[in-house]
Order: C-alpha cells, then sequence, then structure tokens
C-alpha cells in the first residue's frame, strides 16, 4: 500500500528551496529570542515581543503595503548586531534542515548596521561564518547564499552587492537577486550592475511581475537582462508567458505568500502554479518568508498536491524539476537527484 500524501511524506521527501529570503525566514519564535536577549541586557529595550507585535498573515492583515514595513521598521531593528545575526542564520538554517531541506539558497541584502560598526562586507561576511559554522555538523543540509540588490539602490550600491558575490565567491555566494518592494521604479539604472554579473558569470535571479503593471516595458527590460530565474511570475502578459516557455527559465513559485498577501487572486486552486506546472516549465516551489507567512516548504508541497491533484510520483518530479534550476553546480544537482532517487527508487 502506497503511503498517503500527506505533510509526513512532504517532510520526508527531499527538497530545495530557492526563493527564502533570511530576515523574512526568521520565526517569531527566534525573533522573541533575540527580543528576551535584549531585554534581559537592557530592561529598557522598548521594542515589543515580536510574538504579538509581528502581524499574522493568516488573519488576513499582512499585504504588499503592509509587508516591507515589518522589514523596515521591526526585523532589521531587532537583528542588528554580530551576535543575533549569527543566532538567526543558524536557527533559519536549522528549521530549513527540520523539515526535509537538503539544498537551499538563502538570499540576503547586504546591510550596514552604523550603530555597532557593521558595514555591508561585513555584514555578509558574518552570514557566511555562520553558515560555515552550521555546515560542520550539518552535513544533511547544504546552503549557499545569494546577495540581493534592492530596488531602491543606487547603481554604485548594486555594484559593490555584485562585487562583495565575487569576492566571496569561493565562500558559496552562487548568484545575483533583484528584490525589494515592487511598486518601487524605475529600475533601468540598475542593469549595468546585473550586466557586470552575467559577464563574470554569476546567474541571475529576479522578482518579476509580483503586481500588475499598465505596460510591459519593465519586465521586457528584466527578461534581456539574462535571468537563469524568476521569483513569483503573477502577473506575465501572455507574450512573455510564451518567451518565459521558450526559454525553459526557472520559476520560483510560492503559493502560501502569493495567496496570503492577495498577490494572487482566487485561492489556492487558482494559483498560477497549475498553468506553469501543466507548461512544463521548471518550478521551484518555495517558501519566500517563511517567518512572517508561516508555511513551511513540506505545506507548500502538500498544499500543490492537494489543490492541483498531484500524486506521489508527480512530487517526486516537482523536486526533482527544481534541482535543474539551482545555482549550486553540477555536483550538488547530482548529489541531491540521488537524494531524491533513494527516497523513492524506481523499479
Amino acid at each position: 500500500m502506497s503511503q498517503p500524501i500527506d505533510i509526513t511524506l512532504t517532510r520526508a521527501l527531499p527538497k530545495v528551496e530557492l526563493h527564502a529570503h533570511l530576515t523574512g525566514s526568521i520565526s517569531r519564535e527566534c525573533l522573541h529570542q533575540i527580543w528576551l536577549q535584549k531585554k534581559t541586557k537592557d530592561p529598557a529595550f522598548e521594542m515589543d515581543d515580536p510574538m504579538t507585535a509581528i502581524p499574522k498573515a493568516a488573519d488576513g492583515s499582512i499585504d504588499v503595503f503592509s509587508f516591507f514595513p515589518i522589514f523596515d521598521k521591526y526585523i532589521y531593528a531587532l537583528v542588528s548586531d554580530e551576535k543575533s545575526i549569527r543566532f538567526a542564520t543558524t536557527a533559519v538554517l536549522q528549521d530549513f534542515q527540520d523539515d526535509g531541506v537538503r539544498y537551499l539558497e538563502l538570499r540576503t541584502t547586504p546591510r550596514a548596521i552604523p550603530a555597532v560598526g557593521i558595514n555591508e562586507e561585513d555584514y555578509v561576511a558574518i552570514v557566511l561564518q555562520a553558515m560555515s559554522d552550521y555546515a560542520l555538523s550539518n552535513e544533511r543540509l547544504h546552503a549557499k547564499l545569494i546577495l540581493s540588490i534592492d530596488r531602491k539602490n543606487t547603481l554604485g550600491e548594486a555594484f559593490k552587492v555584485v562585487h562583495l558575490a565575487l569576492k566571496y565567491r569561493h565562500l558559496g555566494i552562487v548568484g545575483i537577486d533583484l528584490c525589494g518592494n515592487p511598486a518601487r521604479r524605475p529600475i533601468s539604472h540598475l542593469q549595468a550592475a546585473f550586466a557586470e554579473a552575467h559577464a563574470q558569470g554569476l546567474p541571475i535571479t529576479l522578482h518579476f511581475a509580483e503586481i500588475a503593471q499598465t505596460d510591459s516595458h519593465e519586465l521586457e527590460e528584466m527578461l534581456s537582462w539574462n535571468p537563469q530565474r524568476l521569483g513569483h511570475v503573477i502577473h506575465v502578459p501572455e507574450e512573455l508567458r510564451a518567451t518565459i516557455r521558450e526559454k525553459k527559465l526557472g520559476l520560483e513559485l510560492c503559493l502560501s505568500c502569493n495567496v496570503l498577501t492577495g498577490l494572487s487572486e482566487g485561492g489556492f486552486a487558482a494559483h498560477h502554479f497549475g498553468e506553469w506546472w501543466r507548461a512544463g516549465v521548471p518550478v521551484a516551489l518555495s517558501t519566500d518568508d517563511v517567518g512572517i507567512f508561516e508555511a513551511s516548504l513540506s505545506g507548500e508541497y502538500l498544499l500543490a498536491a492537494r489543490h492541483f491533484g498531484l500524486g506521489r510520483e508527480q512530487l517526486l518530479e516537482l523536486s526533482k524539476g527544481a534541482v535543474d534550476t539551482i545555482f549550486g553546480g553540477q555536483e550538488e544537482k547530482e548529489r541531491m537527484l540521488g537524494l531524491i532517487e533513494e527516497f523513492w527508487p524506481r523499479a
């Protein structure tokens, strides 16, 4: 008798996670521990407990407009020194490993914290060291880092991100991302930084078509930046859908994030995952910000199974399709495919 499609199976399935933001993946419990440490050290510490201060996405209280201030006004202010960055990074890695993720590409925007003497390069080095330390005693999860360029960055700031990625590439940085508030425009000034990344062989992923636009000019420009993967791909004109299909770009699709924030309409059953899955393009189910949306990757696989009629073999194919688009190289692809084959050997 075959094992039923339930959370036990989807958690055991070896998975890759390709669209997880570091700060957005910090659980409320982890933030609460950081808050307690700071409150104990300084009773005058005025920030509210994150267990109650951060709204619950499941309550319908988070949308694309209220989402970004959570980071700017709260999480960044709490995870604000080397100790808390290392603690949070370690906790995020452990959470993904516990959820059956065996290959992770975590992304983060290099940020300076002048109050404690941390610049952008220091921040990247702290995160990479935490990842390296974690790997010493946790061999099941292989984690890499993607550095993000925010839409609000200047070209100079964007080039700094690219140069940091190149400088620390040997320590596990595998690509460059475009992120940030999708309503912020224009982004044409950032093109040269992505051209430099492409010229230097750094893979590129872009947050793409998260919100509806009156014309497709920005999306056409972004496709000209030579991305290997696109995130979200919700509001895509048909002519560009054809381009994505022809190029077989990897798609990082986030069911819970899109539905809970109202970025996509019609609930889970109407999510565009179904369209892209049927189109045969490589799809990587992803969590985006599991700390905010409280939706694990195992849970995302279960949602896909329930709402799109995926059986066990199709879930395996979904996991394999995600492997095809990782930035970490052929050795990591072969390792992941071996883990999936070991999970369910073919007759």
